[in-house]
């Protein structure tokens, strides 16, 4: 079936995103709130697909990626393609949809719970269309699958007056996968514009006392958790020191060894960016001694070594101009 209790068990199973058919979707406020939070615009340009280089590219270091895990024994899954030109709808709003390219974001895999995430973009609400046969074969093999409730996300879920707030608000349950982190029992939840406080209460009432669900707020409040921290196995975190200090570290890492992150290298971007030069840290542990990390980044990579890490050398050439990396487009289905 499906079984993931943290971050750092010994990969088994996992599923490697398409770059199939990506799509800046339609403009609206939802992704002027997310994507472009401290934008006063939205670029024109900005919209519809890629150039085919980017696509080239980020096929082919997808496919290297694939190819590594399955040389290192891990059975890789990946997602039927869909049509991101055609329009969705909830009978609120229509919008096209965006790709397929970072699983991380949409579903999530706790003890034996497949969750789908009630995602804070409308053009992502459909996504895990995608992932269907692989979630019905592993349902039926006995795993939980459920899905988050669909929120409507009305132009009331977002606001840009005050930003120095988040700018998703607290009407109904919202958050992307990609704000959490497992470790074990316990489950790290970033508040930020991707997912807000009773998103995270939904999750601590459906996962129930075994787990505990702990907010992360005031550390960043952009987006996603996955490029400010990696929990690389129990007792040690790596950290983006750009956005966490020794006054806001979440009080469930404050006891653990920390690697503070090295200044990254910047990859560069083609065009659009989606993502920081801290897409760095967006690494995928294979195991507690070995992780996925990009091969530019040596600096990283000589720090992880003094932990008795070991990287994997791979490359994702497109990270920062479609917004994700190897935790991104990866999503864990068995961890022993």
């Amino acid at each position: 079936m499906v079984n993931v209790n943290n971050e750092w068990g010994k990969l088994k199973e996992v599923i490697v995103g398409t770059v199939d058919n990506a799509n800046m979707p339609t403009h609206a406020k939802d992704l002027h709130c997310i994507n472009y939070a401290t934008d006063d615009l939205i670029p024109s340009e900005e919209i519809g697909l890629w150039d085919q280089k980017v696509y080239d590219e980020t096929y082919e270091d997808l496919e290297n990626l694939s190819n590594l895990l399955t040389d290192v024994g891990v059975k890789v899954r990946r997602p039927s393609p869909i049509d991101t030109q055609k329009t969705i709808s909830n009978g609120y709003w229509e919008t096209t949809q965006y790709y397929t390219f970072c699983p991380r974001d949409t579903v999530t895999v706790i003890g034996n719970n497949i969750i789908e995430s009630p995602m804070s973009l409308r053009s992502r609400q459909f996504e895990t269309d995608c992932f269907k046969d692989i979630f019905i074969e592993k349902m039926e093999g006995g795993a939980n699958w459920v899905s988050a409730p669909k929120p409507r996300l009305l132009d009331s879920m977002y606001q840009r007056e005050d930003l120095s707030k988040i700018t998703l608000n607290n009407d109904e349950p919202v958050f992307d996968a990609a704000n959490i982190l497992r470790c074990n029992n316990d489950i790290l939840y970033l508040v930020s514009n991707t997912g807000n406080l009773k998103g995270a209460k939904w999750l601590q009432n459906f996962l129930g006392s075994d787990y505990r669900v702990h907010t992360i707020e005031d550390v960043y409040s952009y987006i996603h958790i996955d490029s400010t921290i990696a929990v690389l196995r129990e007792g040690l975190c790596l950290l983006n020191p750009e956005r966490v200090n020794e006054n806001n570290i979440p009080e469930y890492l404050k006891s653990w060894d920390k690697i503070w992150c090295p200044p990254m290298v910047d990859i560069g971007y083609h065009k659009t960016i989606r993502a920081s030069v801290w897409i760095g840290v967006n690494l995928l542990s294979v195991d507690e001694k070995t992780v996925i990390v990009d091969n530019r980044q040596t600096e990283l990579i000589k720090d992880l070594k003094k932990y008795g890490i070991d990287t994997l050398d791979c490359q994702i050439r497109h990270s920062r101009t479609l917004g994700g990396s190897f935790h991104c487009v990866t999503a864990d289905l068995i961890r022993e």
